[in-house]
């Protein structure tokens, strides 16, 4: 009775792993250019432009459906002629700055760029002055075990001068 019933949950498991085969099946676009030059660019571009939807993706790995759009399109203006300053435009014009992984120095960007070396210094500063702080606590902290040894030694001096 127990193999008959893990033969049974064996063939369930098998059936609802069959059925989720199309959703794990990866979307393959394929691009007919006219020349290598443009599909280097067509390459370079899906791959240093983020996924708006993904986040942490760029346009070549992710699979949403916003990245197909903008790697359709960015196919579209590379098969144009257009260069990668107009295709870069166009998606940050569209998409904003986050649509860069490097967004370009200004005031909308000037926490992403400063922040970073802020906060290391802020933490450094942190550090330093706790560091500074156990150190002071470490040498109080001898001055009065030497203190106390001073007033055994003195005490034990006065006990036998007595």
């Amino acid at each position: 009775m127990k193999y008959h019933f893990l033969s049974f949950q064996s063939l369930i498991i098998s059936i609802f792993l069959i059925l989720a085969l199309p959703a794990m099946a990866v979307q393959i676009e394929f691009h007919t250019f006219e020349n290598e030059q443009r599909e280097r660019l067509y390459l370079d571009l899906i791959a240093e432009l983020r996924c708006v939807k993904c986040q942490n993706q760029n346009l070549a790995e992710s699979n949403a459906e916003l990245a197909t759009d903008m790697r359709e399109k960015t196919y579209e203006m590379v098969s144009a002629g257009k260069s990668r300053e107009d295709v870069v435009n166009y998606m940050t014009a569209r998409y904003g700055d986050f649509v860069l992984y490097k967004p370009p120095f200004k005031s909308k960007t000037l926490l992403l760029w400063i922040g970073p070396p802020l906060m290391l210094l802020f933490s450094l500063f942190l550090l330093l002055r706790v560091i500074r702080k156990q150190s002071k606590q470490d040498s109080k902290q001898l001055s009065d075990t030497e203190r106390e040894s001073v007033r055994n030694v003195l005490n034990s001096n006065s006990s036998s001068e007595k």
